[in-house]
């Protein structure tokens, strides 16, 4: 949805705008074009995590093709502090680039704030809201594809147990796991479903394969053999340890797990992935500011418009997805309503 302004009121947001930026001292670049490209801030773990961040740089690399769009690519370290966020950003706009993206619900405040400095760069942000004239906030319904994820869980599952493994302990990962319990229950009400978490507000539970395997090892070993895993890059390690042992699944987050070269060795044992079309949404806000009408506002990816949905690579639920299609009708119709929120136990 794009924003549109009366003439008049336009015009003298524009004099008062021109009127401040003169007073501030406006950079030379945000006072002039703006084509160098797109400005990617990737977090954690970057653009080879194979999962949310290789998402979003697909759509950077289709609007490469497309539009012969340039882009400069920036990824987050381990720890780092909200000034940090604000300079990777800043650096961007500063440089010239538009739009200017956040990726992932971290880059939230600093997004918001720093677009306020650049009211002529298009920003936007992947699961965190707008709260600024110039931002495009991109959210997600995980919450559907992973009850999706958990009917899938639930009827592959031979021991009736399962697990999720998130990356970090916030309202954005227990989104993930909500919807997994939740489609679980609702398709075997027998089946015991085990959440664990790596960290509890440590970023680095996107970025510590290490972790992700101790924590699949523990659960394989105490009989689950479904374990769907929500932490980025560390999701890689779950993946690993689950491949060794016979007879278990791994489902993948955010990417097609299954066609992610660095997974290949391990792709019999993906029985689907939770996907985020993350690169649709950075795709179309490049899109609409090349064809110089940026969006702004918020925008709502979900399972009925097909903003998630699960993998079919592999053919590893054909047996199954019929039920699936059932379940994800359900929720687009309204008819099953899927919480954000982990059910109390």
């Amino acid at each position: 949805m794009h924003r549109v302004s009366k003439i008049v009121a336009a015009g003298i947001a524009t004099a008062a705008l021109t009127a401040s930026l003169s007073a501030c001292g406006a950079s030379s670049t945000e006072s002039g074009s703006k084509d160098k490209g797109v400005g990617l801030a990737f977090d954690v773990g970057g653009r080879d995590d194979h999962s949310f961040n290789e998402a979003a740089s697909r759509g950077v690399d289709k609007a490469q093709k497309d539009f012969g769009e340039k882009s400069k690519l920036m990824t987050a370290k381990n720890g780092e502090t909200e000034a940090d966020r604000e300079q990777r950003l800043s650096s961007l706009a500063e440089a010239g680039y538009n739009p200017v993206i956040g990726v992932g619900f971290n880059y939230g405040n600093s997004v918001n704030k720093v677009a306020k400095q650049y009211p002529n760069t298009t920003f936007g942000v992947v699961d965190s809201p707008s709260q600024a004239k110039n931002v495009y906030g991109m959210v997600f319904a995980e919450q559907e594809g992973s009850y999706l994820a958990g009917v899938a869980a639930a009827l592959k599952s031979k021991t009736h147990q399962v697990g999720f493994i998130g990356g970090v302990n916030n309202a954005l990962i227990q989104k993930f796991q909500a919807g997994f319990e939740q489609g679980v229950r609702d398709t075997d009400p027998k089946a015991k479903v085990t959440s664990e978490y790596l960290y509890a507000n440590d970023d680095k539970g996107f970025n510590d394969p290490a972790a992700a395997k101790g924590k699949a090892k523990g659960m394989l070993d105490a009989g689950i053999d479904v374990i769907y895993t929500a932490a980025g890059q560390s999701g890689n390690g779950s993946i690993e340890t689950v491949a060794g042992k016979k007879g278990t699944w791994a489902i993948g987050v955010d990417s097609d797990q299954y066609l992610q070269p660095g997974l290949a060795q391990y792709k019999s044992s993906i029985l689907t992935s939770v996907m985020k079309n993350v690169d649709v949404a950075v795709y179309d806000l490049i899109k609409s500011v090349h064809d110089k009408k940026p969006l702004t506002g918020n925008k709502s990816y979900t399972l009925k418009d097909d903003g998630v949905r699960l993998s079919t690579s592999g053919g590893f639920i054909d047996d199954i997805q019929a039920k699936i299609d059932e379940a994800k009708k359900k929720i687009a119709s309204g008819q099953v309503k899927v919480s954000e929120t982990p059910a109390k136990q």
